[in-house]
Formats: structure tokens, C-alpha cells, sequence
């Protein structure tokens, strides 16, 4: 029968064999199927009831005070730590818990502290990151980045010709701090001894840089630019390598971010001084993962 249901172990398995491994417990079972002489067609399950060997010493109010250490910082209390482990926190458990009223903790170890987790869903010695909604406008701005995606999408789906493209979009960003080093010893090309290119551990810091780039999302065509620093100039250098490289009808839509170099005074000066040249889309305020050029960087 598929209905779930309790039975003693010797009436579904009848040889004398399989009584004399009979353990004599009560098992749950589903779905069985046995034929004679114990040749088995079907056991999808098979295994002992929940059961106590004795009552449980953890009181429900030591538990609430578990969970609520749980969820308060170890730095909070005192400690020197971020976060909690089930080892730590067992420790404090056994240390305070029998302070503050609950004596049942006095022999807590790791096992306890995990099943009492366990039971709430609480996971406190693990980080899942999240997303903090800065910009009350982030909705609308975001869909404003989205519509000029399936603009762009539905202009190369309908195959027009480049000599009737008048608004051009270009997603523009920055990297900066980016490492620049230096190998110490040159590289060992791969031999009969060794099949990997060889290269020596150390190397030699020479500061950082900053890596401007512009995707176009027509053609994919990348610009790149290296520079020192990252100031208004540098991105007024991109804006004018982009200026330079296509042709003077066409207007030329920017999806960026909200960085001081974007908006300052120099720069504002430059887009003044190329009037319907430039057209700013911002990302939302925390979310310049909507930026396509993100995708190039790690690249």
C-alpha cells in the first residue's frame, strides 16, 4: 500500500533468516513490495521512529537566550570577533548561560548548540550579502537604463544600417586601483621537465593604476584607457577619444555612474563646450552592477 503505515519487521519478512536479524524495533515504511522468500521488487524507505531515551534537559527559555546571543555580535559582548562560530559560542553558552539562570547549558558543547540553530533556521557563523537601497529613485532610474537596452537590442534585431544610426550608446566606467607589478625573474617556457610556464613568486610593486573604459553596445568595440590617476581630466580624455571617434552628427548616449569625476565643474565645462554631443543615462545610486561595462573589467 502507498499509504504510510507502522508494522512489526517479522510480518514483512517472513523467512527464517530475516527473523533471525529481526533488531525487534518498529519501523516506518512506505511503499513495500516483497515477494516469497524474501526477494525484494520495492523498499523506498525504511527507517527507525523519532524517538527519546530521555527527556530533553534544554529548557525552551535557555534555548530563546541561545538564539538571542545568537544574534547579537560577539564584538557586542565583549569579545574580540566578528562573528560567531558553533565552538565559540558554545564556549560562551557554557560560561554565562549558568549565570544568568540557565543551568541547563553548564555542559552545552558544539552538538547542542547546532541542533538548537538547526531548529530556528539561524546560520549566525555565515554572511550573505545584500543590496542597501540608497537612491529613493532607483526604480525609475533603472528602468530608464533598462528601456535603452531593449532600444539598442530591438535596433540590432531590426538589422538597421549604420548610415541611419543618430544616437549612439556607449556604457562607460572606471576601474581604479588596479596593481601594477612587475616579475623579478623572467618566465620559464614549458620543456620536456615541465609542462607549465614557470614563474617566480616574486615581484616587485610599482603602484597603482586606473583602467577608464567605454563598450560600445552597437558593435562591442572596447576603449581603454590607462592612467595614473583618476581625475576630471582623465575622463575628460575618455569623452574626447569617444568625440574624436565617431562622426560629429551623432549623438552619443552614455550610460554611467554617479562618481564626482562624471558631474564635476572641469567636466561639466567640456560637455558645454560640445553642445548635443553628449547625452548622460545615470545608473541608480548603488547600482552600477546595471552598467554592461561592469562585465568587461574581470576580463
Amino acid at each position: 500500500s502507498s499509504r504510510e503505515k507502522s508494522i512489526h519487521l517479522p510480518m514483512i519478512f517472513p523467512c527464517r533468516y530475516c527473523r533471525n536479524i529481526y533488531c525487534g524495533k518498529i519501523l516506518k515504511i512506505w511503499n513495500v513490495f516483497l515477494l516469497e522468500d524474501c526477494q525484494v521488487i520495492s523498499l523506498r524507505a525504511l527507517k527507525d521512529y523519532y524517538h527519546r531515551p530521555r527527556s530533553p534537559t534544554i529548557t525552551e527559555e535557555a534555548k530563546s537566550w541561545v538564539m538571542h546571543v545568537a544574534c547579537t555580535k560577539p564584538k557586542d559582548l565583549g569579545l574580540a570577533a566578528e562573528m560567531w562560530t558553533q565552538s565559540a559560542l558554545a564556549k560562551y553558552a557554557r560560561t554565562v548561560g549558568p549565570e544568568g539562570g540557565h543551568g541547563c547549558l553548564a555542559k552545552a558543547n558544539k552538538s547542542t548548540i547546532r541542533r538548537i540553530l538547526k531548529s530556528h533556521s539561524l546560520k549566525p557563523h555565515k554572511i550573505r550579502y545584500y543590496l542597501e537601497k540608497k537612491d529613493p529613485e532607483f526604480k525609475e532610474k533603472m528602468n530608464e537604463v533598462l528601456i535603452v537596452y531593449k532600444e539598442v537590442n530591438e535596433l540590432l534585431d531590426s538589422k538597421t544600417q549604420d548610415e541611419t544610426l543618430k544616437v549612439v550608446t556607449v556604457s562607460v566606467d572606471e576601474k581604479p586601483g588596479i596593481q601594477a607589478i612587475k616579475n623579478i625573474a623572467p618566465d620559464l617556457a614549458p620543456n620536456c621537465k615541465y609542462r607549465y610556464i614557470a614563474r617566480d613568486y616574486e615581484y616587485k610593486r610599482l603602484g597603482t593604476l586606473s583602467l577608464l573604459g567605454a563598450l560600445d553596445l552597437h558593435t562591442g568595440h572596447v576603449f581603454a584607457q590607462v592612467h595614473e590617476r583618476h581625475r576630471s581630466r582623465e575622463f575628460i580624455s575618455l569623452l574626447t577619444e569617444l568625440d574624436e571617434y565617431y562622426p560629429k552628427d551623432m549623438t552619443i548616449r552614455i550610460i554611467l555612474d554617479n562618481h564626482s569625476t562624471h558631474i564635476s565643474k572641469e567636466t561639466m565645462e567640456y560637455l558645454q563646450s560640445k553642445p548635443n554631443r553628449f547625452k548622460y543615462v545615470h545608473t541608480p545610486k548603488h547600482g552600477s552592477w546595471l552598467n554592461l561595462v561592469e562585465g568587461f573589467f574581470p576580463r
